[in-house]
């Protein structure tokens, strides 16, 4: 099939880009750090994005300046190193979940000419957000070889266009059970910030998308340019894609959509906890019927899995974050340490300090592969209290 049937064939006529991109070739393997000195006929790394109607500003903004302030010498803003567009089916503004409004530079362009097509998503809407014509586009891009970049939510438009089968996709824990219960077939992956799976990258979201955009600057112009544009941004180092989401999804088996949603509540109130008839009031159920079914479907009621899952929470920072016990404390909603240190070690039979001196010991941060294998073994010991 031709470029020009091909075009025919998804309904999108290529405009002739504005500037001249040089000789992209859209092959995933990165040239090699002494290749990456912004060849007169092309830049190292070329990336098209597509926003989708309430895409969230963070991802994008990290990403795209991410690539922008390793385009350049100092915080110059020429597309030398890196390159980047907005594409769109249309040349309407899009908006995003806040209400900015951003206006695609051109209209969809042949994937063939970049590295990466980045797929920005953001809050769910009951009907999918993505237009036929820029689901037909993604599928193009697979056809021509060119890897996608799923952002936030944009893993759903990923799997809609049958994009994801047979591949791992990230999802963030907030939107964890979302994915499960709109396509049940998919396994998703809510414990890690992003994940590399071939030519597909989908990532949680939020400032996650700088690491993202981080490991492909380096991959593709080098650890320095990366580096640079990360300090620019006053984030100390790039983290790896098996670092852990903040808020890990817990009981991936729950069945009783009422539970589901107290859940859901649940963990975004840690540092604040709901009552039980608050919680109730909010699911519009009583109080009776929303304990027994967390015990029909938990085994416990909804205060204690409420007091295990900020325990547990607490754990988790301990782990993961050098925050003092105190503030710990608060933040997994106690009133003071001692009564937190009391009830950690009840649960969990060592103390909270216990914990962080071992953690300290046994997660060396320079062995990336080790360090992954002790994270894991934190969620396993962990959820065995709950």
């Amino acid at each position: 099939m031709t470029q020009g049937e091909e075009s025919q064939e998804i309904g999108v006529r290529y405009a002739p880009i504005a500037s001249d991109r040089g000789a992209m070739t859209g092959s995933y393997d990165p040239p090699r750090d002494t290749d990456c000195q912004a060849p007169a006929d092309g830049a190292a790394l070329s990336v098209a994005f597509i926003l989708l109607p309430g895409f969230t500003l963070l991802p994008f903004a990290a990403f795209v300046d991410c690539l922008r302030l390793a385009a350049d010498e100092g915080d110059s803003s020429r597309q030398l190193r890196c390159r980047w567009t907005i594409l769109g089916d249309t040349r309407r503004p899009v908006e995003s979940s806040c209400g900015v409004t951003i206006t695609p530079w051109e209209p969809l362009q042949d994937p063939g000419k970049y590295d990466y097509v980045v797929v920005v998503g953001g809050r769910l809407a009951n009907q999918p957000v993505a237009t036929p014509e820029v689901i037909d586009y993604l599928r193009l891009a697979d056809r021509r070889g060119t890897a996608i970049v799923g952002l936030c939510t944009a893993a759903f438009t990923l799997i809609q266009a049958g994009l994801m089968d047979g591949h791992r996709c990230c999802v963030s824990w907030y939107h964890y059970y979302d994915l499960l219960e709109r396509y049940p077939d998919i396994t998703p992956v809510a414990d890690q910030l992003f994940v590399v799976d071939r030519k597909r990258i989908t990532c949680a979201g939020g400032s996650a998308a700088a690491d993202v955009a981080a490991w492909l600057v380096e991959k593709h112009c080098g650890q320095d340019w990366a580096q640079k544009s990360l300090h620019i941004m006053l984030i100390d180092q790039p983290r790896r894609a098996t670092a852990s989401q903040p808020q890990p999804p817990l009981h991936e088996s729950i069945r009783d959509n009422r539970v589901r949603r107290a859940v859901l509540l649940i963990e975004q109130h840690l540092s604040n906890p709901m009552t039980v008839q608050e919680m109730a009031e909010h699911l519009n159920v009583s109080r009776r019927q929303l304990e027994r079914a967390f015990v029909h479907e938990l085994g416990l009621g909804p205060s204690e899995f409420c007091r295990r899952l900020r325990l547990r929470y607490g754990w988790w920072l301990l782990s993961h974050t050098s925050r003092s016990i105190t503030v710990i404390a608060s933040e997994c909603g106690f009133t003071d340490s001692p009564h937190f240190s009391r009830q950690f070690r009840q649960m969990f039979g060592q103390s909270p300090s216990a914990v962080r001196m071992t953690m300290q010991r046994d997660r060396p941060e320079e062995n990336n592969e080790k360090s992954t294998e002790v994270d894991n073994q934190i969620f396993q010991k962990a959820s065995s209290w709950m």
